[in-house]
């Protein structure tokens, strides 16, 4: 499949060759440990045990790589095994890292529980402030991470310019896209060194599948990935990897509804007298709205928003949901609605990056816009 098609159609096609066996336009699932080999060290088509590769993962990695614009694409079994293996494979002992003040709380909980442990050191910057990001860099860094927008304030970072400030210290750029996706963003093509994915939110987007993904464009960086990848083993099993790369084929029709419910949610939002803030790069008042319209399609589906009354008066919001699903993850095609501080980032409590406890945050889904703001204005009362 060629990459001078539209994302459109390599996000149906890459990856997706018809069965040589049978015609199936849909890559069978080859729920498979081991395969036949012909003769010693005589490798089918390349594959001998699936945990090394696997036919229906390949084609969800050719897929990825073709959608980030990369040389290529690995499925991990989650966002979390995807970002273990990357750090893993970039960083020794003695190596320090500078992460986003906004960010998953997994992701920092890996670093500041899991990874430090290994002797690995990081430091917390405004990454939507280059100058900010430049300072905190030491003679030991060896990764810049970013994402945008960022989660769960929604966040926006210039890649091309933290791309420039990477190059210039000779450090890696890695981008967590899970909240743009690639079709709203392609990092790569900004200049970044690694993509991230989280295959578990728009990707899959239909909230029955855990997978995560890498992408690069670097032969070296990818023959090391792929080493790691396999010599660690957090890998994409079969039928989820088809879940994913089914969900990937409707990814641009469902952004685009996304985007454009989440528009009009945010709107709504910044009128009401009960909402005190609201968080969308969408907003032409919002701190990085210059520049992830520069950078992305359209703004995404994701919604912060902080409520007067604080910490119970959120929550109590978050409580009074029915079409809105009360519960953790996002990029489903149904909306859902939760309170990072008690929920998806109760592991920042206490760090840099611990989130208002007044905020709420919205993962808008493709329902009908009108429902979906009927539901929001009973919640605020």
């Amino acid at each position: 499949m060629s990459d001078q098609h539209s994302f459109e159609t390599l996000a149906i096609h890459a990856g997706n060759t018809a069965d040589p066996l049978t015609g199936a336009v849909v890559p069978p699932i080859y729920q498979v440990s081991t395969y036949k080999q012909d003769g010693v060290g005589g490798l089918r088509g390349g594959y001998e045990y699936s945990r090394s590769a696997n036919p229906t993962r390949t084609a969800l990695e050719e897929n990825l790589a073709a959608l980030e614009g990369g040389s290529l694409g690995l499925a991990f079994a989650s966002g979390l095994a995807a970002e273990d293996c990357l750090l893993r494979t970039l960083l020794s002992p003695g190596d320090h890292v500078v992460i986003p003040n906004d960010a998953y709380g997994g992701t920092f909980r890996l670093f500041a529980k899991v990874v430090s442990r290994w002797g690995v050191d990081f430091s917390v910057a405004d990454s939507s402030d280059p100058a900010a990001v430049r300072a905190a860099l030491t003679p030991k860094t060896k990764v810049i991470w970013v994402e945008t927008p960022s989660n769960p304030l929604l966040g926006i970072s210039d890649i091309q310019a933290l791309a420039g400030v990477a190059r210039a210290a000779g450090v890696r750029l890695v981008v967590d896209n899970t909240f743009a996706s690639p079709y709203l963003q392609q990092p790569l093509a900004l200049g970044a060194d690694v993509v991230v994915h989280s295959t578990t939110k728009y990707m899959g987007g239909h909230s029955d599948v855990v997978g995560g993904a890498l992408i690069v464009n670097d032969a070296a960086l990818g023959e090391e990935l792929t080493y790691h990848q396999n010599a660690m083993g957090a890998v994409a099993g079969p039928f989820d990897a088809w879940l994913v790369l089914r969900g990937i084929k409707t990814l641009a029709v469902r952004m685009d509804r996304h985007s454009e419910n989440a528009t009009r949610v945010a709107d709504m939002l910044t009128r009401h007298p009960r909402v005190t803030q609201v968080l969308y790069p969408g907003l032409p008042e919002h701190p990085g709205h210059e520049t992830a319209a520069k950078q992305m399609k359209a703004f995404g589906g994701m919604v912060s928003f902080r409520v007067e009354g604080g910490e119970e008066a959120a929550v109590e919001v978050c409580n009074r949901a029915k079409l809105f699903t009360l519960g953790e993850s996002l990029g489903g095609v149904e909306s859902l609605i939760e309170h990072p501080g008690r929920m998806t980032h109760a592991s920042v409590a206490g760090s840099a990056l611990e989130v208002p406890a007044d905020l709420v945050r919205l993962s808008v889904g493709i329902e009908s816009g009108d429902d979906l703001l009927a539901d929001l204005k009973q919640m605020l009362g």
